[in-house]
């Protein structure tokens, strides 16, 4: 079996690393946490790796927008050798606050026609105006990110206050005729949230929840995968088991998929 080695950006508000190595580990990858100093000083290093992470946390506090400082602080030291690495056959993940990182460093959306580097898009203030954490469902909408194959309807946690994702009219055109847009949140019978709270946790234009490059294989979230990764951690749990006495509590949730897909893409 290929294990690939996964490279998990640390430091500075970024809280979720341990989480998300532990589930690429349990999906057969080598993950390795580290700290985004170390890898500015040897940004050499991220060339040994198959997959680049930024999980989520608040790196940095938000204290410039969410995702800003340690974008800028990316692009003016790792941008070379990040344009190296997504030019190959790697993949890179953003979870929520990652996910703000990516698309603030404009390697999402990233697009055929305009290529990397431009900021585009934007995760802006949930409509609420509060930091929301609750579970929502989520359709895939048809895109080519490699981390949703075989993937049709995910149940997972957000836990963010900077969650709305926005585009102007031109980039959302383009974002769905290259197929770019990942996920979006719907209701229990899949059926579009159409912007209604709590279905739509933040108000994103289109339901968007997700997005991928247009070749798929980078992918930005603003929900956690990684603690919906066990069947346990899901709220309904308690219920489940109770009714269900033979399920292991290490029985897979619906979070798995998405790491184990980028695991076996290099399989």
């Amino acid at each position: 079996m290929v294990q690939p080695k996964v490279l998990l950006l640390t430091g500075y508000g970024i809280n979720c690393e341990e989480e998300t190595a532990y589930a690429f580990e349990a999906c057969g990858a080598r993950p390795r946490i580290v700290h985004v100093n170390d890898l500015i000083g040897a940004p050499q290093q991220l060339a040994e790796y198959q997959i680049f992470v930024v999980p989520g946390g608040f790196s940095y506090g938000d204290d410039t927008g969410s995702g800003n400082a340690l974008a800028n602080k990316m692009r003016h030291t790792l941008w070379p050798e990040l344009m190296e690495f997504v030019s190959a056959d790697r993949l890179v993940l953003g979870i929520c606050n990652g996910f703000q990182v990516l698309v603030n460093l404009g390697l999402l959306p990233g697009s055929r026609k305009n290529g990397f580097g431009e900021r585009r898009a934007a995760l802006i203030a949930n409509c609420s105006a509060r930091y929301e954490c609750r579970w929502v469902n989520l359709a895939a909408a048809g895109s080519e990110a490699v981390f949703l194959r075989g993937v049709d309807s995910l149940f997972l946690p957000v836990a963010h206050g900077e969650g709305r994702f926005f585009a102007p009219p031109g980039t959302l055109a383009e974002l769905r005729e290259e197929r770019q847009i990942a996920l979006r949140y719907v209701d229990a019978e899949k059926r579009p949230a159409a912007g209604r709270f709590p279905l739509n946790p933040n108000g994103s234009v289109d339901d968007i929840a997700a997005v991928c490059a247009a070749e798929g294989r980078i992918f930005g979230l603003m929900p956690h995968p990684e603690r919906a990764f066990r069947l346990n951690q899901l709220p309904s749990w308690p219920e489940f088991s109770a009714l269900n006495s033979g399920v292991s509590w290490e029985a897979e949730g619906p979070g798995k998929i998405i790491f184990a897909n980028a695991v076996d893409y290099f399989s």
